[in-house]
């Protein structure tokens, strides 16, 4: 077996979780993914866990979701229960086809995502991590061969942790200390949001591997100005190409897409969360240092920020303060690499992709 996989599956059970004896065990992997499942289960195994696999395979997803009327969506209760009786729940992405659901009637998605709620509520409620297995169907979306695709992953997965979590502690005490965020980018975004005193959370790999990122949630009705996302974001396996967005008091108040607006409308439709804005990302890992049509990379890419529409994650959020509820978490990208900055309470703390407590950051002037 590939020693970067049996690392990988130490980094889930060890690093991203902690698993102990008697903990019941969640794994939801894809066929493709089976050499890390195995070498995961074996992990599990020697720590103590009970490990039991969930498959959701996209294709019979989709199958299922065409078959059957919108209408007569329902939570799955047998589902449910067993997220409920996780302890630690790993999902493992690795489709074959990235655009399989591509097609669909995004209505009936959006649907098909409002009576799966739940099921979201269950799995944050356990200890839970998502990975990615690079598979080759995401290395072609990435234009990349799969032996380069492979060390892409992994580098942005085996890395020393606790030397990112340091130097992504620096920009957490900054948010933590202030207010008022402004993003600045380009002609097409402007845009303005209050944090006031909700956490500042350091992703190390924890929750998602690779981590990353430094993210919190902004106070629902304060985002305020305009944004232009000049990364694609896929959704429902559409790539919705240029989606801009203008908020007042919070919400979305008129949006448009060079391409899949339709999609883009369809997911702002939702719900009434699924306008408002559920999390604030700054990408910090630069071992992504190229986009590959992959949130869960994609998101964590140096010289980016992010803004989710929808749900705001408990832990983002002070106990006084409101929460964004929805049944998406759609995270768009902004490049903030060149003719940008981000601002807390009127002071720069990042030009055009470098940071503040960076060398070179005068230089940008």
């Amino acid at each position: 077996m590939d020693p970067r996989i049996e690392s990988h599956a130490e980094l889930l059970v060890d690093h991203c979780t902690d698993i102990d004896r008697g903990d019941m065990v969640g794994v939801n992997a894809p066929a493709v993914a089976e050499p890390l499942e195995v070498a995961l289960y074996e992990k599990i195994g020697e720590r103590g866990g009970i490990p039991v696999g969930l498959s959701l395979p996209t294709r019979a997803v989709r199958a299922f979701a065409e078959a059957v009327d919108a209408d007569d969506f329902e939570t799955p209760a047998h589902a449910l229960a067993f997220l409920e009786a996780c302890d630690v729940f790993i999902g493992i992405r690795g489709g074959e086809n990235v655009a399989e659901m591509s097609g669909m009637d995004p209505e009936d998605m959006q649907a098909f995502a409002k009576v799966n709620e739940p099921l979201q509520d269950a799995q944050m409620n356990t200890e839970w991590v998502g990975t990615q297995f690079p598979a080759p169907g995401r290395a072609q979306k990435a234009e990349m061969g799969t032996d380069d695709y492979q060390d892409f992953v992994w580098s942005a997965i085996d890395k020393d942790w606790a030397e990112q979590r340091e130097f992504q502690a620096q920009m957490v005490e900054l948010l933590e200390a202030g207010d008022e965020v402004r993003i600045v980018a380009g002609d097409e975004t402007d845009i303005r949001m209050r944090t006031g005193d909700n956490p500042v959370k350091n992703d190390d790999g924890r929750t998602n591997l690779p981590g990353g990122e430094v993210f919190t949630a902004p106070i629902p009705d304060s985002v305020d100005g305009s944004v232009r996302f000049d990364k694609p974001v896929l959704s429902q396996g559409r790539e919705i190409e240029g989606a801009s967005l203008e908020f007042e008091g919070g919400e979305v108040v008129a949006h448009d897409a060079d391409q899949h607006a339709d999609v883009l409308a369809a997911t702002l439709d939702t719900d009434d969360g699924a306008r408002r804005v559920g999390e604030l990302g700054i990408g910090m890992n630069r071992d992504i240092d190229r986009f590959t049509y992959n949130m869960l990379f994609d998101e964590k890419m140096g010289d980016t920020i992010h803004l989710a529409l929808g749900r705001a994650y408990d832990d983002t959020v002070a106990p006084d303060n409101e929460q964004n509820r929805s049944a998406i978490h759609k995270d768009m990208i902004v490049d903030m690499s060149e003719d940008s900055y981000i601002e807390i309470d009127g002071d720069v703390v990042q030009r055009n992709g470098t940071f503040v407590f960076e060398d070179g950051f005068d230089d940008e002037l």
